[in-house]
């Protein structure tokens, strides 16, 4: 449907485009709940720290987000711009994991025999 009204009001096929993409979102936000609330579960009943838990679940939203931004930004014909948003959001993972490789590197650090 996108591509019949493409041809005749470009600004309108983006929009439809951009509204089914977060009709879809706004349709799967109850099953990514189920599938966050499962991972608390299984981290409480192994006696994992929450805090990392979370910290990994922010770093997916950020994944999802930014990839969802630079298509939507794709799709409006801002590639470069795209490519911005992939980046900050790559930065932004990074920013966020460095506890959790600080922790795990500690970790194997203590396991080594001195």
């Amino acid at each position: 449907m996108a591509l019949v009204v493409k041809e005749q009001k470009p600004t309108f096929a983006f929009m439809l485009v951009v509204f089914v993409g977060c009709a879809i979102f706004l349709f799967l936000v109850d099953q990514v709940f189920e599938v966050i609330r499962m991972l608390e579960r299984i981290a409480l009943n192994a006696n994992v720290n929450l805090i990392y838990v979370e910290t990994i679940l922010k770093i997916i939203g950020i994944a999802y987000i930014a990839e969802f931004g630079a298509q939507i930004t794709k799709d409006a014909g801002q590639g470069a711009i795209a490519s911005k948003i992939e980046l900050a959001g790559k930065i932004l993972i990074l920013a966020m994991a460095i506890p959790i490789l600080t922790v795990i590197i500690e970790t194997i650090i203590n396991l080594i025999p001195s």
